[in-house]
């Protein structure tokens, strides 16, 4: 059973008379007790697609489509009943950037307690909030420190941390392991890792396509706003269909192999007027004249690909 499906979500932002189209048709699902890898490079939509589920878009957005949580269509929601019954309690995030998120003049305690105070919990803060920060494996006496007391990995740890207060059913990483170095980068991906053996559901978005292949069973490619293919990550990492995840994947260098690096010349298309058809056709090694026109969705073993190659 799904516990997130996406269908068809598009998401529009508008700045004066420009419309940038953040997002255009995405469409995926996610088991429940699993995990989604949501790659792609900048700009391509990643954290958009991350607010647009916790609907946190700003309010010069617009957004259509479907997106269904455990059976209900969260974007007709009135804001209220989701904000009482979803956000936070059943899904929460920890955002991009997150180690900047934590306010400098509180102490961690008093910064876990709001969140708890903010959602109506009414029992022991003390013990809900120990048990957070044990869950991460961080010891109960940071609770008494400030932000600029703790290193890079112990930050993130606390943020991860108040996104598990209410023990959500999905939680939602963007970008969790940026500016952390290997070492601490590699305890919050078995930390996310324990978590879901815990029977968390995580949507990650990441840059690092080895992060992604430690954590995720499922895995959406991102490109220029689109999700252009999905499905099994066992699959798309043995047998990428679309000519970006082939390019995306012959990026990242390997220890054991001597093989050149290729880079793909150009620039993604502007969001602002994208082209009409396949959006990577002026940077694709396989374009041809057809896709010039939009891409078909073929279906494959465990998902789609957006692309006229296999028509």
């Amino acid at each position: 059973m799904a516990i997130l499906t996406i269908d068809n979500l598009s998401v529009h932002y508008q700045s004066g008379r420009e419309n940038l189209e953040a997002i255009d048709k995405a469409s995926f699902s996610l088991p429940e007790k699993e995990s989604i890898g949501i790659v792609g490079e900048s700009g391509s939509g990643k954290s958009t697609l991350a607010l647009s589920i916790m609907r946190s878009l700003q309010k010069n957005s617009r957004i259509n489509g479907e997106i269904i949580f455990n059976g209900n269509q969260i974007l007709s929601m009135p804001d209220l009943e989701f904000t009482r019954n979803l956000r936070w309690k059943k899904i929460s995030m920890v955002f991009q950037g997150a180690m900047n998120s934590l306010d400098p003049v509180f102490s961690i305690r008093k910064q876990l307690e709001e969140i708890l105070k903010k959602h109506g919990y009414d029992q022991d803060l003390t013990k809900k909030i120990e048990e957070a920060v044990l869950s991460v494996e961080l010891p109960a006496d940071i609770l008494d420190k400030y932000p600029h007391e703790l290193s890079g990995g112990m930050k993130q740890r606390v943020v991860i941390a108040m996104a598990l207060l209410l023990k959500p059913k999905l939680i939602i990483a963007d970008e969790p392991t940026t500016a952390l170095d290997v070492l601490v980068q590699a305890q919050i991906i078995a930390l996310l890792k324990k978590l879901k053996m815990e029977g968390m559901s995580i949507m990650l978005i990441s840059h690092d396509l080895a992060i992604v292949s430690e954590i995720a069973e499922k895995i959406a490619v991102m490109y220029a706003g689109q999700v252009i293919e999905y499905g099994n990550l066992s699959d798309i990492y043995k047998n990428p269909l679309h000519p970006y995840t082939d390019a995306l994947l012959n990026s990242v260098p390997k220890i054991h192999e001597d093989k050149k690096l290729i880079a793909l010349e150009g620039s993604p298309p502007s969001l602002i007027r994208p082209p009409p058809g396949c959006r990577f056709y002026e940077r694709c090694p396989r374009a041809m004249e057809k896709c010039k026109k939009d891409p078909p969705k073929i279906k494959t073993l465990s998902g789609y690909v957006l692309c006229w190659l296999y028509e």
